[in-house]
């Protein structure tokens, strides 16, 4: 007769249950990717809607048509007021449902979705927030040489119609931020650290983000150092206060002081 054991499971890895590179990176891809389709969605529809008011206009015509309604400053922003919110809530519910047990984990491959290990990141947050827009700003002009540099949300702020303004920069200071830091200091920094060196996963991480967002600067190539500055920046709030929320504070904060600088420039 022989008498079985139970011998309990191990405890679960949460570093082997992480989301691997090329997945994250794919996470990243599909981010941008689906404002792509947003924008194609828009397209059918002002096409169907154009088709169905002007039934007598050509193919041609229709296309010419369409592209025109789609250049305008307000269809853009429309687009981003009403794409960007959706398309976050579909990643944050492929992220959690993915990776349940690393949402509120503090460390990576942890997300980070927790209190920070003190108030005072907070105040470091804040900081951040503050002085890389006007540090950014002299760092971008002095490699720019004269050149103009502008960026496709702010010019959408400064251009589209009042009523718009708002939501626009609603979006652009709370939701945009959030998002892009799950998938950039949550997502892709956990990610590459499970295969490399903090020094090494912050460094891709900063390159990254300054090439995605490069086609918003027009490939105006002057404005990479300064994306990757703040993107490191980004990375050590995220590492050092063991949480996601510093860097959404200073990624929102940025991106509220370029909007407002831009306004009050446009006014003078």
């Amino acid at each position: 007769m022989t008498v079985s054991t139970f011998k309990p499971a191990p405890p679960a890895n949460p570093r082997g249950n992480g989301p691997g590179v090329l997945h994250a990176i794919g996470l990243v891809l599909l981010y941008f990717l689906l404002q792509v389709g947003a924008g194609v969605l828009m397209g059918l529809v002002v096409g169907a809607l154009e088709k169905i008011r002007h039934p007598q206009l050509s193919l041609a015509d229709l296309h010419q048509h369409v592209m025109g309604v789609l250049r305008q400053t307000d269809s853009s922003a429309m687009l981003m007021v009403v794409a960007l919110p959706l398309i976050a809530l579909l990643l944050f519910w492929l992220v959690r449902r993915q990776w349940p047990q690393l949402w509120l984990q503090a460390e990576p491959p942890g997300f980070g979705f927790n209190a920070p290990r003190s108030s005072r990141w907070y105040a470091a947050a804040l900081l951040v927030g503050v002085v890389m827009p006007p540090f950014g700003a002299l760092l971008t002009q002095w490699l720019a040489r004269g050149h103009d540099v502008t960026q496709n949300v702010q010019e959408l702020t400064q251009h589209a119609s009042s009523y718009l303004r708002l939501p626009l920069a609603i979006v652009a200071v709370t939701i945009g931020p959030m998002v892009e830091e799950l998938m950039f200091r949550g997502v892709l920094l956990s990610a590459l650290m499970r295969r490399m060196s903090t020094a090494q996963s912050v460094a891709i991480c900063a390159v990254m983000f300054g090439l995605v967002h490069l086609a918003g600067l027009d490939f105006q190539w002057y404005a990479l150092p300064n994306l990757m500055l703040f993107a490191a920046a980004l990375c050590w709030l995220r590492l050092r206060s063991g949480s996601l929320w510093p860097p959404i504070m200073a990624h929102g904060l940025y991106n509220l002081f370029a909007l407002v600088a831009l306004l009050a420039e446009a006014r003078g």
